[in-house]
């Protein structure tokens, strides 16, 4: 594949052999121009990344500062029963050496929007960046796909993260492709993950400090995770020091699908638009119908998030779910289009304590391309 947008950045430099390869995500960018963001305060020096505050940061940072030393929640205290933690939180406990944070924005193709250019323009300091398409099943043409377990370790490993560390993950718009890489990590067993509440967006309006990276590091180490990807697919032995534990019960297969259409053991609820639901609105994806799988119901998943992008109360999410006759006293599966944004409502579940609720990773366009699937 072409070396594309690394090739141009890193033409001075031997840091990747030529035949390198780049991941879905790095090589949709054609040209690639390392941001350089002024530096608002006179007193910061210039390192390898600067970071310049929004407005309102100087009052956000006393006031965070203010609710750490009142016993904000450290990295040790956080519960796994709540999926999503607080950009207050965030900003107290950035400097916890057990921490990692994860840029995981990922967009719709009609949005038009770039999150290799966006990652490098602001994003939360210190985060690493997580590529779905590249971290992915490289043996299917259906989009990202969950990658074998395997593969998963390669690239999480080449990230540097470890099974000892807390991951906050967030996204450029609130809430919308976070939640996926939170529901992945959960089915490889390691659920010392949250969502961060409100994502980029949040943080930035709270006037928290954003970074602007000068140097190809995250860059490099995204690039990393796929080339591990890419050689775990092949057959060939990577360095491993990220250990999953695969959680079958979280993630479903067509089959299973088939299965409950007949037995209706779960509730299957589709987390896309109603109008893709009931087939009046175009899916997103060429050359796939819209219209949903044989028994299941619509909850589409802006019901489970408030205007500002962050999720409901528990009380709020109870009353959606109610509206739309989906019990809680049952058992819920999720799908979706491609299986992202059903995460988001596996998020919402969550918090409402069902932790057990199963994506179908294939969702819509595996199904509607299948021969001999129920659909309407």
């Amino acid at each position: 594949m072409a070396f594309g947008v690394l090739r141009r950045a890193l033409s001075s430099h031997s840091i990747l052999h030529p035949s390198y390869s780049l991941s879905p995500l790095l090589q949709k960018y054609q040209s690639f121009t390392i941001i350089f963001t002024k530096v608002q305060s006179s007193s910061c020096s210039v390192s390898s990344h600067f970071s310049y505050k929004t407005p309102g940061s100087i009052s956000r940072f006393m006031s965070t500062a203010a609710a750490a030393s009142q016993g904000f929640r450290t990295t040790q205290s956080l519960s796994t029963n709540e999926p999503v933690v607080s950009v207050d939180w965030l900003h107290a406990n950035l400097r916890e050496p057990d921490l990692k944070v994860l840029d995981a924005s990922w967009y719709m193709p009609v949005e038009q929007r770039n999150p290799v250019q966006e990652y490098q323009d602001a994003h939360v300091p210190g985060a690493l960046l997580f590529d779905i398409d590249g971290i992915s099943d490289q043996t299917t043409n259906l989009p990202h796909m969950l990658p074998s377990e395997e593969a998963f370790a390669a690239a999480v490993s080449a990230l540097g993260i470890e099974n000892k560390d807390n991951i906050v993950v967030y996204d450029g718009k609130g809430i919308f492709s976070a939640p996926r890489v939170w529901w992945m990590f959960r089915v490889f067993g390691h659920e010392k993950i949250w969502v961060l509440d409100g994502g980029l967006p949040r943080w930035r309006a709270l006037g928290f400090d954003v970074q602007s990276i000068s140097s190809n590091d995250a860059i490099v180490k995204a690039n990393a995770a796929y080339e591990a990807i890419e050689e775990v697919y092949k057959g060939n032995m990577v360095p491993i020091t990220f250990q999953t534990k695969f959680q079958p019960h979280l993630l479903w297969m067509m089959e299973q699908v088939r299965k409950n259409i007949e037995e209706q053991t779960y509730q299957h609820v589709d987390a896309r638009s109603k109008a893709r639901f009931d087939g009046i609105a175009p899916e997103p994806r060429k050359g796939i119908r819209s219209g949903h799988i044989t028994g299941s119901k619509c909850l589409p998943f802006p019901q489970v998030l408030d205007d500002s992008q962050m999720l409901l109360s528990a009380d709020e999410l109870k009353k959606r779910f109610d509206q739309e006759g989906i019990s809680l006293d049952r058992p819920i599966m999720l799908s979706c289009g491609t299986g992202v944004t059903a995460c988001i409502v596996v998020l919402g579940l969550h918090r409402l304590g069902k932790t057990d609720v199963p994506v179908y990773d294939g969702s819509w366009t595996e199904w509607v391309i299948a021969e001999d699937t129920p659909g309407v």
